[in-house]
């Protein structure tokens, strides 16, 4: 028997909890996040250096980060005991390079996705917290679309003005000045607007707006910071390196972990190096799951019905919505569609 696929605007009024983002949320915005993995994109787009394929190979992993992060150590600890090893700083300057390259060559510019960010904002702010799988900046960029707009609700990623996680994040659910709402925003994979220095201390990068993305990698390229996001990898190397940070970690214990009786789930595939982070829900007292479904897709419904009961419990209520519905995410409003 086939599963039920409701408009959004059905389930909404029951769903103001969490959400959790997955990479179809961002491909629906552009299609050039539709892509395998950055190191597959580079792979494609040009011949990696023997050293480079070397490194990737040698710790078994796709994570362009975690890979520029080991070299960046290892040249960084050459240099302040003066021991001369250009091969080593060379490889980091490739593998740079090769980040750098595959971000500009698939992540859009703030213009190219503007107009969405109206009806992003209007979504989300219904929500008590977000989760974002994605390392993208759309998330970002809708909510300093928000600063602009008058209706007293503040979007908190709990960094602070001097771009540091706020570690009490919770007290930022109070309501600060002129609130009357806000909604909460992590990243539990890192995003393109973190990052950490020599001594790993981590922090945010700021610019609203356009020019930030080209920021961020001009940021990397001084050689002063690494990014902090998990690219690729299994279930255990994901793990490992949520483990080796103080922010992804803290969001991993404590904010999957927060007690919610609903979830929202948009675009995530459910893929099965990422379920650890249903399982990390498993005993938050969820009541009831809303899923997103691409083009009525059956398939995906069953094959997600089954893991969230597996995950979750047999008692949670499993319910549908189309993703491409009026209101969903980055659709019109009803309202509009039919004035347009």
């Amino acid at each position: 028997m086939p599963f039920n696929i409701h408009p959004w605007s059905e389930l909404a009024p029951r769903y103001d909890g969490t959400i959790l983002l997955g990479n179809g949320a961002s491909i629906a915005v552009s299609p050039r996040f539709a892509y395998g993995s950055l190191l597959e994109h580079v792979t494609q787009r040009e011949s990696l250096e023997e050293d480079v394929r070397r490194l990737f190979d040698f710790f078994k992993t796709k994570d362009f980060e975690l890979i520029l992060r080991i070299v960046w150590q290892a040249s960084n600890v050459n240099k302040s005991l003066e021991i001369e090893d250009a091969r080593t700083h060379e490889a980091y300057l490739r593998i740079r390079e090769c980040l750098i390259q595959a971000v500009r060559d698939v992540h859009p510019e703030h213009d190219e996705v503007d107009e969405q960010l109206p009806y992003i904002y209007a979504f989300l702010k219904r929500f008590k917290t977000v989760i974002s799988l994605n390392y993208d900046l759309i998330v970002y960029w809708t909510m300093t679309y928000g600063l602009d707009i008058n209706d007293q609700h503040r979007f908190k990623d709990c960094f602070l003005a001097r771009g540091l996680f706020e570690q009490d994040w919770q007290r930022l659910r109070g309501m600060l000045g002129n609130e009357q709402s806000n909604t909460l925003v992590f990243y539990p994979h890192g995003s393109l607007i973190l990052c950490r220095n020599r001594v790993e201390q981590e922090h945010k990068i700021h610019i609203r707006g356009s020019g930030l993305l080209e920021s961020i990698l001009e940021r990397w390229q001084s050689e002063e910071v690494v990014p902090l996001f998990v690219s690729e990898g299994t279930y255990e190397q994901k793990v490992s390196s949520i483990q080796s940070s103080y922010y992804l970690s803290t969001v991993y214990r404590e904010v999957l972990t927060e007690p919610r009786e609903s979830l929202v789930i948009l675009g995530w595939g459910m893929g099965e190096h990422d379920v650890h982070l249903l399982k990390r829900m498993a005993r938050t007292r969820i009541q009831r799951v809303a899923v997103s479904v691409f083009r009525g897709d059956q398939a995906y419904c069953t094959r997600v019905n089954q893991l969230i009961r597996d995950n979750l419990g047999p008692h949670v209520l499993i319910e549908f919505f189309d993703s491409e519905s009026p209101s969903c995410w980055n659709q019109l409003p009803e309202n509009l569609m039919q004035g347009s």
